[in-house]
């Protein structure tokens, strides 16, 4: 096999759709999915992106996104032949400071990084609960606080705002913005009511928010989205109510089990949804040279 490892400015469509094909095979082969949404949104947009090629065979694929972080797979049918080395050193060769996730915490990728020099910086988690009786009812709120569900074309601003300040020091969801918004409104899972906003009797801004998920639309597992709840309402004993609200939405919708993705080091949300029964199901964790310090989410 002779791979070859050729960069990008911008994929051609043609090689659009074989990496988004590519990244299904190795979802099916691994049970996880190597690419997350920001990056297969990403898959068509300029930036820089690595296809490993056997010929006109698709052997592997990098991306690196503007902040260093990375995410690659290989293809079911060429592992174990070096693919994802190649592609890693090529990576790191052009980006030294580039921090790769592997999703899933798989053995292949433990070995990768520990035969590059790569150590863990970031832990994502992935917690999940069945859906129970009475989760499709309504938790209540706190005195002075109300809930209704997100307007298109009325509360995007609002939302983002809300957004920016819950997650400042987030390195993705903080940096959300209309273009974003957008993106995702456009999405074939968005649902209005599925995003939960919190207010009160100040109207220059929003209590809180919970967007919740179905992808595919009208399956059987939904997801915890986003939960944030703005900086100057905190201490209100709104992230549990807010969680259970979320949780009703999407039990009312019909699924079976709602998963969600939490930082590793984030100790207040680990123990709200603890105390809402969610469980560890999965691992994701970032990579990196000591080149820079852990990332906090």
């Amino acid at each position: 096999m002779t791979v070859t490892v050729t960069p990008f400015d911008l994929l051609p469509d043609a090689l659009v759709d074989r990496v988004a094909a590519g990244a299904l095979d190795a979802t099916s082969a691994d049970g996880v999915a190597p690419l997350s949404e920001a990056f297969e949104l990403a898959l068509p947009r300029p930036g820089t992106h690595y296809v490993a090629a056997d010929g006109d065979d698709l052997a592997g694929y990098a991306a690196v996104a503007e902040d260093g972080s990375v995410e690659l797979f290989v293809h079911p049918d060429r592992r174990a032949k070096g693919v994802g080395a190649r592609l890693l050193e090529r990576v790191l060769q052009e980006r030294p400071d580039a921090r790769p996730w592997a999703h899933g915490d798989l053995p292949a990728a433990r070995a990768l990084a520990s035969r590059l020099g790569l150590q863990v910086v970031r832990e994502l988690l992935v917690l999940s609960r069945d859906v129970r009786e009475g989760d499709e009812t309504d938790p209540g709120l706190p005195d002075g606080v109300r809930h209704r569900t997100f307007v298109p074309g009325t509360d995007e601003t609002a939302l983002l705002e809300a957004n920016a300040a819950a997650f400042v020091h987030h390195p993705e969801q903080g940096a959300l913005d209309r273009a974003g918004l957008d993106e995702r409104m456009a999405q074939p899972w968005f649902d209005p009511e599925g995003v939960i906003l919190l207010e009160d009797d100040d109207p220059s801004r929003l209590v809180g928010f919970h967007w919740t998920k179905i992808d595919p639309p009208g399956g059987d597992v939904g997801e915890v989205y986003v939960v944030g709840v703005h900086p100057d309402c905190q201490g209100r004993g709104l992230a549990g109510p807010l969680t259970g609200l979320g949780l009703a939405h999407l039990a009312r919708r019909g699924v079976r089990e709602v998963e969600l993705y939490v930082e590793g080091d984030n100790t207040p949300a680990l123990a709200t949804y603890e105390r809402a029964g969610f469980t560890r199901k999965a691992l994701h964790v970032m990579y990196s040279h000591e080149v820079h310090p852990s990332v906090q989410g």
